[in-house]
């Protein structure tokens, strides 16, 4: 026994040197190789005691996340007054709150019909951070260069917009001037903007000031379709979803009148959200492969569809958000996610519809139209998970 003791040990130090000296796309890979990934059309499932969770406890997590459903409206009544004058379609009704638990990559619990597809508003905006993940990849984009580089549609031709980096429309410090698809930048006026309407302010340089603004994200995938040359929800299917098993269910809408002339044909431009109608309606399941795929580091399987440079970059504060990366809240001041740790981190949406990833934990839960933070929930989560 001792013997075999010490071997183990060896073995562990050997595997774990190696692992050391890899690559960072190499180590990812084997990290990837050592992980369950759920095959298109199913997701394994394991009884709380199998991982060594406290079912009761756990149990008790889902019911808090089961009692704390969202104020907004089943109908969607309540859109324009909140975000100002539609561009896009919306459904008739949404799902009430679901959601779903995956621990060391396993379904572990689900309430509610999570297989109800509905638009996830700004998670969107975290979908668009991996969509230009996979252009760095294929190197059809710098991050620091200025997107006047590389695309030439008139959005970037004043003074102030030539000098906007993709890292900037990253990180929402762009300060981006001008109007897409009907909507100005400026965000004055309550019939466009609805409760979302600003005070005019000076803008001030790119780079140096952080606003959330979905109109320069609009630009921001505007511009990824130039890059690639094709949609957007295109790229997002072959290079992301198909490859990681997610279903044929979800959909990004586009506006009424986001369209552009691609190779002589009418293209749809989506939207980083649905505050003004359309973006990605998705269901949970699809949701939770892809919050998986970005806790494996951009790997499924053994195949690095992100790299790893870019996903580190990507949950890397930026100098004036509000701790925030590449369209990803992030929590290394721990108050966007109070109690969790600080490399947790998450797609937040309008409604409130959330991914939460913690790698500390192996932990990635999906809440959909739930009221309060997904903190509230997820630090009940983590209490029943073993020491």
């Amino acid at each position: 026994m001792i013997q075999a003791s010490r071997r183990s040990l060896l073995e562990f130090t050997v595997a774990a040197t190696f692992a050391a000296l890899l690559p960072a796309g190499a180590a990812a890979q084997q990290s990837s190789q050592h992980s369950y990934f759920p095959p298109s059309g199913e997701w394994a499932r394991k009884a709380p005691a199998e991982l060594g969770i406290d079912a009761q406890a756990l149990a008790n997590a889902v019911r808090f996340a089961q009692s704390h459903e969202t104020k907004r409206a089943l109908d969607f009544s309540d859109q324009e007054a909140t975000f100002g004058a539609r561009l896009g379609s919306m459904p008739t009704r949404r799902a009430h709150t679901n959601g779903l638990v995956i621990f060391k990559g396993y379904v572990v619990a689900e309430f509610g019909d999570t297989s109800f597809v509905d638009p996830t508003y700004s998670v969107a905006k975290s979908i668009l951070a991996t969509v230009a993940g996979v252009a760095v990849r294929d190197g059809r984009l710098v991050v620091d260069e200025p997107v006047a580089k590389r695309v030439n549609d008139g959005g970037y031709a004043s003074a102030r917009n030539s000098q906007v980096t993709w890292k900037q429309h990253l990180q929402q410090e762009s300060e981006w001037e001008g109007s897409l698809w009907g909507k100005n930048a400026d965000f004055i006026g309550k019939d466009a903007f609805g409760a979302g309407e600003r005070k005019p302010r000076a803008l001030l340089a790119p780079g140096s000031f952080y606003e959330y603004n979905d109109v320069r994200i609009n630009r921001f995938a505007l511009s990824l379709l130039r890059v690639f040359g094709r949609p957007v929800p295109e790229v997002f299917q072959q290079e992301v979803m198909d490859l990681i098993g997610a279903s044929s269910s979800w959909k990004w809408v586009p506006y009424h009148n986001s369209y552009v002339e691609l190779n002589g044909k009418p293209a749809p431009s989506v939207s980083g959200g649905t505050r003004w109608g359309g973006g990605m309606w998705i269901n949970s399941w699809d949701m939770a492969r892809f919050g998986y795929l970005w806790l494996r580091k951009g790997a499924w399987n053994g195949k690095q569809i992100l790299p790893p440079s870019y996903v580190q970059a990507a949950l890397t504060p930026s100098a004036h958000g509000p701790d925030y990366g590449y369209l990803w809240w992030l929590n290394t001041q721990g108050k966007n996610l109070p109690g969790l740790p600080a490399n947790a981190y998450a797609a937040l949406g309008a409604g409130s519809n959330t991914i939460l990833v913690s790698p500390d934990h192996d932990l990635v839960i999906v809440w959909r139209w739930h009221a309060g933070n997904v903190a509230d929930f997820a630090t009940r989560v983590i209490a029943s998970l073993p020491r």
